[in-house]
């Protein structure tokens, strides 16, 4: 049998639906999907029938992140690059290789999709945990349900968060920095209240919900909506996104620079089996502290 792709894409009316497609690794994002959502992406871009795209993951989260130990990962392979002028990161050694891959893979992808000149809405249930954060924010709107979860956990590793660094400007500078010291998941209802969220709605609901704000904005002319998005876009860039995610790549890569140098690997030793032992933990301990706290209210 031959295999599924890792993304699916389809048009119904005015509206290209992008859908991640290794639900049985949570949608974990390998180059292989990488350059998939890519050439969707490109394909709802270029169709003159498209005016709305929708993105988002098959099963039950929408992405668990970058791919960092699957039987798929890919890392080690080459692809055509997209993205930007720099040399492919095969047959390169330590930081010169890692920050090819990721300036491609990562910071440059999502900058090319972040200019998508339509409308791009993520939808979102179940786990949106760092590089799924990467996938959410180049949207220009999120419907979550009631069910999702975000987090940013790399800091575990020593890094400063994804290399999408859009932190400061998803959420409020104090928010961010507690979403990154800690590492916990952010309910979506939190993440409404913070203004990361355009909706939440019951996970049933969610396609119902996403459609029909989809279609409501199909409505409207697709130049003002490609004009519309540019501009609030530049705005962002004027308040220091895109300069700001240059410096903070830099710190990524000086911390995978001293991981590689102190650590068992550039990930600070961190695999797939590490961080959920540590999520796991966080979440006991986050618990354990609303339990205690809510006692001492109850007892006066």
């Amino acid at each position: 049998m031959p295999e599924a792709p890792v993304v699916l894409y389809e048009r119904r009316g005015p509206v290209a639906y992008v859908t991640m497609n290794r639900p049985r690794y949570r949608n974990a994002q390998n180059s292989a999907m990488t350059y998939a959502l890519d050439d969707a992406f490109y394909r709802a871009a270029d169709d003159p029938e498209v005016r709305v795209v929708v993105l988002a993951g098959a099963g039950e989260h929408f992405s668990a992140g970058h791919d960092i130990g699957t039987p798929e990962r890919d890392a080690h392979l080459p692809f055509e690059r997209r993205a930007g002028l720099w040399w492919d990161h095969c047959g390169r050694a330590g930081a010169e290789s890692r920050f090819a891959r990721e300036s491609e893979v990562y910071l440059g992808m999502c900058r090319r999709w972040r200019e998508l000149p339509k409308p791009v809405i993520a939808s979102v249930h179940g786990a949106c945990v760092a590089g799924g954060l990467m996938l959410a924010w180049v949207c220009d709107l999120i419907v979550a349900s009631e069910d999702a979860f975000f987090a940013d956990p790399v800091v575990r590793m020593g890094i400063p968060g994804v290399e999408y660094f859009a932190h400061p400007w998803a959420m409020p500078p104090r928010i961010a920095k507690e979403f990154l010291y800690t590492g916990d998941r952010m309910p979506a209802r939190r993440a409404y209240e913070v203004g990361m969220v355009n909706r939440v709605v019951e996970r049933d609901g969610l396609a119902e919900a996403t459609d029909l704000l989809a279609l409501r904005i199909a409505e409207m002319p697709g130049f003002g909506l490609a004009l519309t998005k540019r501009a609030v876009n530049q705005a962002e860039d004027l308040q220091g996104l895109h300069s700001g995610m240059d410096s903070v790549f830099g710190l990524h890569h000086l911390a995978h620079a001293h991981n590689a140098e102190t650590a068992a690997d550039s990930l600070g030793g961190m695999n797939v089996s590490a961080m959920k032992s540590a999520a796991m933990k966080s979440a006991a301990m986050k618990s354990a502290a609303m339990k205690s706290a809510a006692l001492k209210e109850a007892n006066g």
